[in-house]
């Protein structure tokens, strides 16, 4: 199965039945300076992308799957109602987010 217009290093289509995310293999990009960090915490916090996105529907926030991944690539910019539902679901600080310890 492919999907149109997403890169194949952004997602790997199918594997058993259900969509799987694969590793960065590309630089992080500017465009935000929360998504490293969304990245670690999610992880810390054991959760997958899915789950985030999953999570960040239910608090409201419409964003895709490939929209989440660029997010924390650093290469799409986040709003301000995306970094308070992120702070909250990854129960961390915006400050921290933003990287001020």
């Amino acid at each position: 199965m492919v999907i149109p217009n997403i890169s194949s290093t952004l997602l790997d289509i199918l594997y058993t039945g259900g969509v799987c995310l694969k590793k960065r293999q590309l630089p992080l990009g500017d465009r935000n300076m929360i998504g490293a960090r969304v990245t670690n915490a999610r992880e810390n916090l054991g959760i997958k992308q899915v789950e985030l996105l999953t999570k960040l529907q239910a608090a409201g926030i419409d964003i895709s799957i490939p929209a989440l991944s660029l997010l924390e690539g650093q290469k799409r910019p986040v709003t301000d109602l995306e970094l308070n539902a992120l702070a909250d679901i990854l129960k961390v600080s915006v400050d921290w987010l933003l990287g001020r310890e």
